[in-house]
């Protein structure tokens, strides 16, 4: 019989304690790499620079990260009006083949219409004290939205980079929205 106890360590065996600690090592990063993310993602395609079309996707995608869910908004050509610092402050509302418009079609094709429509909806929004498409964007960065322009657009419409918003994203291709796309829970085209 043996007078070694079985706790006790050899000289080059790890001892009970540091097994433990090992086990507790290896058991941490097991549920670390089987852990899913649980975080769900939303993609949005976001094409018109008109007032109203504004709107829908910077509501839904600052209500979506406020929710938790990783938002990317892909801004192509007339959308990335919506991320021009300048542009996106005179954003106009189209009276002409909109039907929900106050405004028969033959009146909203005359000159100035477009304006004075325009002009309506801006004094609705600030008598509603809606927020400002600036406002909305600035909101989404900050909780995380990822905004992104159309590399191809910006070549084709002639767009300086640099007057984006700060944070947006530049140099993004048609691959890389369909990969995020691809990805995500949730994809929109607005």
């Amino acid at each position: 019989m043996s007078t070694d106890t079985p706790d006790a360590p050899s000289d080059d065996a790890p001892s009970r304690a540091e097994l433990a600690a090992r086990v507790d090592e290896l058991e941490d990063a097991l549920a670390e790499a089987t852990s899913e993310d649980d975080t769900k993602k939303m993609s949005i395609i976001a094409t018109k620079g008109t007032l109203d079309m504004a709107y829908p996707p910077l509501i839904l995608a600052s209500t979506a990260a406020a929710f938790g869910y990783e938002v990317t908004v892909f801004h192509t050509f007339w959308g990335l009006d919506i991320l021009h610092e300048e542009r996106s402050k005179n954003l106009k509302l189209s009276s002409v083949g909109n039907p929900n418009m106050p405004v028969p079609n033959a009146i909203a094709a005359l000159p100035g219409m477009d304006r004075m429509t325009t002009k309506m909806m801006e004094k609705k929004i600030a008598d509603n004290d809606t927020a400002t498409i600036e406002e909305l964007l600035e909101t989404s960065l900050d909780m995380g939205v990822e905004f992104q322009a159309c590399q191809m657009t910006i070549d084709l419409m002639d767009y300086d980079e640099a007057d984006f918003y700060d944070g947006v994203t530049t140099g993004v291709g048609a691959a890389t929205a369909l990969q995020d796309m691809a990805d995500a829970d949730i994809q929109l085209l607005v």
